[in-house]
């Protein structure tokens, strides 16, 4: 763990009080003063990084804010406008100017005289990032960007008519629950059919960004995109072979207990074979659950519920009832899906989802809040760089707190719903880790084969589905299954971010056997290993948090046995 006594507490640099980070002018005569400062000692490094993490804590909030207000309305093309010229005009400057000050603290010999205990995480990341800069991936890396927002743009303007009002695709989530099968059937086609109204549009786009990440990817040295990236995320502690074989971990342990849930549902909703319909409603016929009626509501009980749980935890997730922190509702031009966003200069989170009054939306909320939590008992150290975590422990934070939340669920339940809310939870696991890896695999196919064509792409996306899909009849429904992958936004915005949630939910089943053992102790565990950030490895951070970082297949097959027992243990 960091030694608290030997961590410097401030930066010396003045940022001008009324500094526009989002403008480079503003922006350049600061940095320049670091790339020029002379290094005379290692006290004198220390000081530049503390230095840089200020400046760069005030550049990062600026692109954050940018992208909250974009993301909160797609349709409003000045948000739009704005952000975009941020990734066109100041983000490359950040980047090549970022390189010269990472080579200035590698290089510098004084480098070796900081202390190890505190510093070489730091370092070690930096050198990666020094041996991988390449100028010329500067530009690629915004057209990529611009490529993602276009796919973004294309999402939220995604609405239908149905029920005899406009909806959302959040909103419309909402029928897969209904107890009528025709209801349930109609909606999930008139969603389908709005989706591939955008199907070349999309493909488009990915075939963009593939060709720009491929580039990137040799212009670096390597034989294609996917090597590149895993080095870029630093993931120091696992290679791509080591993903494969968790993909086969989970063919293995994950998607036999899912396709045998998908029998046992089939024959309690008396159909020969489920229809992708048929996957949310209530097996017994019961009314969806309802977790609140609207989203003041939903921050009410979700606060008493933390209270609950960890009084800090709840005082933490007041603070952000105020501050422009929760953006919870979904509406037309919004973006799809949900995220945390720590604002590094003020230190404040804040959290996007679409809440249309679902129980998955109570689980974005808590996941959210997770990453949220995270953020803040990290955020007192100087250094930036720690004050966020390697993916893979950032969705231990996250995917823990959908577990560690079970005994508070009577907050927007009764028994029998909470025992409900915590099946259809235990459930989704079986789901969620064959989609990680149907996911990840598609990604190592499309980058390490980037000349393929559309054609080729479909059918290697639904190879995948025949080795990780559930046992669900997709006849006469193949265009939409083909093109399934176009609702990943991971896909587009953070190629290859998405293995981490298989790593990570291995590690939050683990903090949840602990907790049904000893919930203070698992409690005590899981704030000290987020305060650490990401000032250690990442298997240091599940040590400390009593968790083994391992994806293998006994550790797979061993969680799933405790899955399937609590499951049998919770009635339909």
């Amino acid at each position: 763990m960091t030694n608290a006594t030997t961590m410097p507490t401030m930066s010396n640099m003045k940022l001008p009080p009324n500094l526009d980070a989002a403008c480079w002018d503003q922006l350049a005569p600061l940095y320049a003063q670091l790339t020029s400062r002379e290094i005379a000692s290692a006290k004198n490094l220390e000081q530049l990084i503390l230095d840089r993490s200020d400046l760069d804590a005030a550049a990062e909030e600026a692109q954050a804010n940018l992208y909250i207000a974009m993301t909160c309305h797609t349709n409003d093309d000045a948000r739009r406008g704005a952000f975009l010229k941020f990734v066109q005009d100041v983000e490359p400057n950040l980047r090549t100017t970022g390189a010269e000050l990472d080579r200035k603290i590698v290089e510098s010999p004084f480098a070796k005289q900081l202390d190890p205990n505190r510093y070489e995480t730091y370092l070690r990341a930096m050198r990666q990032e020094v041996l991988l800069f390449r100028a010329e991936n500067v530009p690629l890396q915004t057209e990529s960007t611009t490529f993602d927002q276009e796919y973004s743009k294309i999402c939220g303007a995604m609405s239908v008519t149905f029920d005899g009002k406009e909806q959302t695709m959040p909103q419309m989530a909402r029928y897969a629950e209904s107890t009528d099968r025709s209801v349930r059937e109609e909606s999930w086609t008139v969603v389908s059919a709005r989706r591939l109204r955008d199907r070349e549009e999309i493909d488009s786009i990915y075939d963009k960004l593939i060709a720009v990440r491929h580039r990137m990817g040799l212009n670096a040295g390597f034989n294609d995109y996917r090597d590149f990236q895993h080095e870029r995320m630093l993931r120091f502690d696992y290679k791509p072979a080591d993903c494969k074989k968790f993909h086969d971990a989970i063919e293995e342990t994950c998607v036999p207990l899912m396709r045998d849930l998908h029998r046992q549902r089939a024959k309690a909703l008396g159909l020969k074979t489920l229809k992708p319909w048929d996957l949310k409603v209530d097996l017994l016929g019961r009314q969806p659950l309802r977790p609140f009626a609207d989203t003041t509501q939903l921050v009410e009980r979700t606060s008493r519920a933390f209270h609950r749980l960890d009084a800090e935890l709840g005082v933490m997730f007041d603070s952000m009832r105020t501050g422009s922190c929760l953006d919870l509702e979904t509406r037309p031009g919004k973006a799809p899906g949900g995220y945390q966003y720590q604002r590094q200069q003020s230190r404040l989170p804040f959290i996007f989802m679409n809440a249309a009054g679902l129980q998955r939306d109570l689980t974005t909320m808590v996941h959210e809040a997770g990453h949220a939590f995270h953020s803040l008992l990290s955020k007192n150290d100087p250094i930036l760089a720690y004050r966020g975590s390697p993916i893979e422990f950032a969705e231990v934070a996250s995917m823990s707190m959908e577990l560690l939340t079970f005994p508070q669920l009577d907050e927007f339940y009764n028994e029998e719903e909470s025992a409900r809310a915590r099946r259809d939870q235990l459930e989704g696991l079986a789901t969620l880790l064959p989609w990680v890896a149907t996911i990840d695999a598609f990604q190592h196919w499309v980058y390490t084969n980037p000349g393929h064509t559309r054609a080729q792409r479909s059918a290697h996306w639904m190879e995948l589905n025949l080795r990780f899909g559930g046992d669900v009849d997709w006849s006469g429904n193949e265009e939409t299954l083909s093109s399934l992958w176009h609702r990943q936004l991971h896909l587009f915005g953070s190629p290859f971010y998405y293995v981490e949630y298989g790593i990570a939910q291995l590690g939050a089943l683990q903090m949840w056997r602990q907790a049904r053992r000893d919930p203070k102790a698992a409690l005590a565990n899981y704030k000290r290993a987020l305060a650490l950030g990401g000032s250690r490895p990442l298997p240091d951070l599940f040590a400390s948090a009593g968790l083994t970082f391992d994806f293998g297949p006994e550790t797979v097959r061993g969680l799933m046995e405790e899955v399937q027992t609590e499951l049998s243990s919770i009635p339909a």
